[in-house]
């Protein structure tokens, strides 16, 4: 997979960012095209993508932030593909911190938190409308890190953004399956409803269902990976 290419204002084509570089990456990790103990050459990413090394390196150290690479001294930078029993454990407790989150927040939230909740949201619904499902992804991105900022607990926050930084490959990849963009932004409805009404309860049990992959959505998710079983 290439990193998707954009234009300079003169109209010449610009060269991928370290974002772009890892979003590349990370999709061909989570989907095998990278297997488990790949190494990541730093010379030979440079030149595939037409930069220098240091945007490449960026991004792998990005990439091992979120535990996707593995970095061993004086060898270089190595796949570490996450096993489905791993993925599982880390969406549960995903589920619980973002369930926290919107309880909180439904308690906490000021009308400029709230404001900016809706206009999150609704710049969810505009690339939802644009079916790509990655603009989706990082409004969607957006959207959650919003409602950490508004619980009101510094901790829970930074512990929430640090595991949806782990967990940021299999979210947006399971937003590539069909219907699931229309299901999120519906999800997104309810749990800004109870949010802005304030109940509590209403909103952590959204925002745990709505982060909860079982079920279908496992399913489908599964089938979108190459992983080990542990």
């Amino acid at each position: 997979m290439i990193a998707a290419v954009s234009l300079q204002a003169d109209g010449r084509q610009a060269r991928p960012k370290a974002g772009e570089i890892r979003d590349a990456l990370e999709q061909e990790i989570v989907t095998g095209t990278l297997s488990a103990g790949d190494r990541l050459d730093e010379s030979a990413l440079a030149s595939r993508f037409g930069v220098s090394r240091t945007p490449v390196r960026e991004a792998i150290n990005q990439l091992a932030s979120a535990a996707l690479i593995e970095q061993i001294p004086n060898r270089g930078a190595f796949v570490r593909q996450v096993g489905l029993a791993e993925l599982v454990e880390m969406f549960e407790v995903m589920a619980e911190l973002e369930g926290m989150a919107g309880r909180l927040a439904a308690r906490r939230a000021d009308g400029k938190a709230l404001e900016s909740l809706n206009l999150a949201h609704a710049a969810c619904a505009a690339a939802a409308r644009s079916r790509d499902p990655d603009a989706y992804y990082y409004e969607n991105e957006r959207f959650h890190h919003l409602i950490y900022e508004a619980c009101g607990n510094a901790f829970l926050t930074a512990e929430a953004k640090r595991l949806h930084q782990r967990l940021k490959a299999y979210r947006r990849l399971q937003l590539r399956v069909a219907q699931r963009t229309p299901q999120s932004l519906a999800e997104h409805e309810r749990i800004v409803a109870a949010i802005g009404a304030g109940d509590g309860e209403a909103a952590e049990r959204e925002l745990r269902a709505h982060v909860t992959v079982q079920g279908e959505r496992f399913a489908d998710l599964v089938a979108s990976l190459k992983v080990p079983e542990r």
